[in-house]
C-alpha cells in the first residue's frame, strides 16, 4: 500500500521542551498546518505517541472524548496520519506504525530510499529508451 510522505525542512530553533520537539517533528513531516487552528491534529498525534509506548489501541471515539473533539475531526486527522504512513488501523482502533518515534522515522527513511531507488531505475530505463 502506498502513502504520501511530505518532508519539510523546518529551521530548528532552540527547543525548550518535549512539546516543541514534537511540534518540530510533526511540522517536518508535514503533518500540521495553519488551518489547524486548535492544534487538533497535533493533539491527536501526541495522544497516539503517548499511547504508542504500550501499543495500546484507541478508537476514534476514545480519542475524541479524551481530547474533547468531534469524532469527525478526529477521523479526518487519523485519515491524514494513515495516508502519511504514520498511523495504522488495527481491529477497532488506531496506533502509531511503530511504538517508538525513532523506529518510525527509520521506517519512513527506509521507505523513502526504496522509492528513490525505483525512481532512479525508471529514469535510467527512460533515458536508455530515449537514446
Amino acid at each position: 500500500m502506498g502513502y504520501k510522505v511530505t518532508i519539510v525542512r523546518v529551521r530548528k530553533n532552540s527547543i525548550d521542551n518535549i512539546n516543541q520537539e514534537l511540534q518540530w517533528l510533526g511540522n517536518s513531516l508535514g503533518l500540521f498546518n495553519l488551518r489547524d487552528r486548535d492544534s487538533s491534529c497535533f493533539r491527536v498525534f501526541i495522544t497516539l505517541v503517548k499511547m504508542g509506548k504500550n501499543q495500546d489501541l484507541l478508537s476514534s471515539d476514545e480519542i475524541a472524548t479524551k481530547l474533547n473533539l468531534s469524532r469527525s475531526t478526529v477521523v479526518h486527522h487519523l485519515t491524514k496520519l494513515i495516508d502519511s504512513g504514520i498511523v495504522v488501523r488495527e481491529k477497532n482502533g488506531y496506533l502509531l506504525r511503530e511504538s517508538h518515534l525513532q523506529d518510525l522515522i527509520k521506517d519512513i527513511h527506509r521507505d523513502i530510499n526504496a522509492v528513490f531507488v525505483d525512481l532512479q531505475q525508471i529514469a535510467q530505463d527512460i533515458d536508455e529508451k530515449l537514446g
